[in-house]
C-alpha cells in the first residue's frame, strides 16, 4: 500500500511544468509586444503645407424677395366699378388708368356747378349795372346839390343807395368765387372716377402684384383695388445674429442664389440695417438691393446671400483639419526640416474659411500634420507617406 506523499508528488510535478510552460508564452508574448511598441513609435501621417495668402470670412444667409416698393391703387370717392383695363403681371406706366367708377351722378354734379355759376355770374352784371346807374345818379344829385337845386335828403338818399349797390356787387362776387370753387370741386370729383397709377419715384414702369375687384363691384372710398410693385430693382430681407451684425455695412456686396434660377447668380449690395433686434428671435432685419432689369426674381422667392464680411490679404493659413487639443491648447503639430519630426505648436486661430483657418499668433512655414495627430505627442517620429501631402488651397 502506498503512502499519500507518494501519490501527492507526480501532481506537483505536472502543475510546476504547466505554470513554467505558460510562464514562457506569457514571457514570449510581453517581448512580442514590447517590439510592435517600438515599431509603432514612428507614426504614419498625413501633411499639408502652411501657407501665406489671402483669406476671406463668407456667410450665407437664407432670406426671401420683396417688392423694392409698392403702391397701392384706391379711389377716393365711392363708385361702380365701370372698367379695370389691367389684370396681374401687367406692365404700366405712370399716370395710366388702371380703373374707371360709374362717372354719371359725377358728370350731373359739374353740370349743376356749371349751371349756378352761371346764374351767379349774371347776378354779378346785374349788380354792376345797378352800381353803374346809382353812380350817374349820384354824380347828378351832387351837381345839382352844388347849385342849390337838390336838397340834403335827396344827396342822402342817393349815397345810401350807391352803399348798397356797392355792397350787392360784392356779394355778387363772393357769390361767383364760391361757384367756381363748387365747379372746381365737382370737377375734381369727376377725375377721380379715372383711377390713374400715380406712384412717386423716378421709375416710369412698374407691374400689378394682385387684383382685388372686378367690373360691376361696388366700392368705397380708399378701398384697395389693385396693388403695383416695382421689380427693378428688388429687395432681399435676411435676418443676422449678433455675431455677424458688426461686420456687416451699407454697400456691401452679396452674391445671391436662388431655386428658380440654379445655375444663376445674382449680384446686389446691402441698403439698410435695422438698428434694433427682434426680442423673439435676437436678430436684426438687413435689407440688400438686387439688380432686376428682366424681372426674372418675384417677390416671395427664397433666396441665399453670400456675404464676405472680412477679409485679410497675406496671413499664414493652415488646413482646419491639422487643428488639434493637447491638454487646454489649441494647435498644430508642424513638420520639422528633417522630415522625420513633429513638434507641437500652440496657435491662436483668426478668419475660417470652407477647410481652411488663419492663423494669428505664430509665423509659421513648412508643413502640418492633418490626419493621424493622435499618434503624436511634442518631437514623435513620423513618416510620410508619398501620397499623403495635400495639395495647397486654391
Amino acid at each position: 500500500m502506498s503512502s499519500p506523499q507518494k501519490s501527492k508528488a507526480p501532481l506537483a510535478i505536472l502543475v510546476l511544468a504547466a505554470l513554467a510552460i505558460a510562464g514562457y508564452f506569457i514571457f514570449r508574448s510581453s517581448d512580442a509586444d514590447s517590439d510592435e511598441g517600438r515599431r509603432d513609435r514612428t507614426a504614419a501621417v498625413a501633411v499639408a503645407p502652411i501657407e501665406r495668402r489671402a483669406i476671406e470670412l463668407r456667410r450665407v444667409f437664407s432670406g426671401a424677395l420683396e417688392a423694392h416698393s409698392k403702391f397701392v391703387v384706391a379711389p377716393k370717392v365711392a363708385g361702380r366699378v365701370q372698367d379695370i383695363p389691367v389684370d396681374i403681371s401687367d406692365e404700366v406706366h405712370r399716370g395710366d388708368a388702371v380703373a374707371i367708377l360709374d362717372a354719371a351722378e359725377f358728370d350731373q354734379a359739374v353740370r349743376q356747378a356749371e349751371a349756378d355759376l352761371a346764374v351767379a355770374e349774371a347776378n354779378l352784371a346785374e349788380a354792376k349795372s345797378a352800381l353803374e346807374i346809382t353812380l350817374r345818379a349820384n354824380q347828378r344829385t351832387t351837381t345839382l346839390r352844388e347849385r342849390g337845386i337838390a336838397s340834403e335828403t335827396e344827396f342822402d338818399n342817393v349815397q345810401a343807395e350807391l352803399l348798397a349797390r356797392q355792397a350787392q356787387v360784392k356779394v355778387a362776387e363772393a357769390q361767383v368765387i364760391r361757384a367756381e370753387s363748387a365747379l372746381e370741386s365737382a370737377r375734381i370729383r369727376l377725375s377721380y372716377t379715372r383711377i390713374t397709377a400715380d406712384w412717386s419715384g423716378d421709375e416710369d414702369r412698374r407691374v400689378i402684384a394682385e387684383r382685388y375687384v372686378d367690373e360691376g363691384e361696388t366700392v368705397s372710398a380708399n378701398e384697395p383695388l389693385l396693388l403695383i410693385v416695382e421689380l427693378d430693382p428688388i429687395t432681399a430681407v435676411i435676418y443676422v445674429t449678433e455675431r455677424d451684425y458688426g461686420l456687416l455695412k451699407p454697400g456691401q456686396e452679396a452674391r445671391f442664389s436662388t431655386d428658380a434660377f440654379p445655375n444663376q447668380t445674382f449680384l446686389g449690395q446691402i441698403d439698410r440695417i435695422s438698428p434694433v433686434f427682434r426680442e423673439n428671435s435676437r436678430q436684426a432685419r438687413v435689407e440688400l438691393s438686387l439688380s432686376n432689369p428682366d424681372h426674372s426674381l418675384k417677390p416671395g422667392m427664397f433666396v441665399r446671400a453670400n456675404i464676405t464680411l472680412d477679409r485679410v490679404e497675406d496671413t499664414t493659413v493652415i488646413p482646419y483639419a491639422a487643428l488639434t487639443r493637447r491638454g487646454t491648447e489649441t494647435g498644430a503639430f508642424v513638420i520639422n526640416e528633417d522630415s522625420k519630426t513633429v513638434r507641437w505648436q500652440p496657435v491662436k486661430t483668426g478668419i475660417r474659411s470652407n477647410d481652411s483657418i488663419q492663423v494669428l499668433d505664430a509665423d509659421l512655414s513648412g508643413r502640418v500634420v492633418v490626419l493621424g495627430q493622435h499618434l503624436l505627442d511634442d518631437g514623435a517620429e513620423v513618416t510620410i507617406p508619398e501620397d499623403a501631402t495635400l495639395p495647397e488651397a486654391p
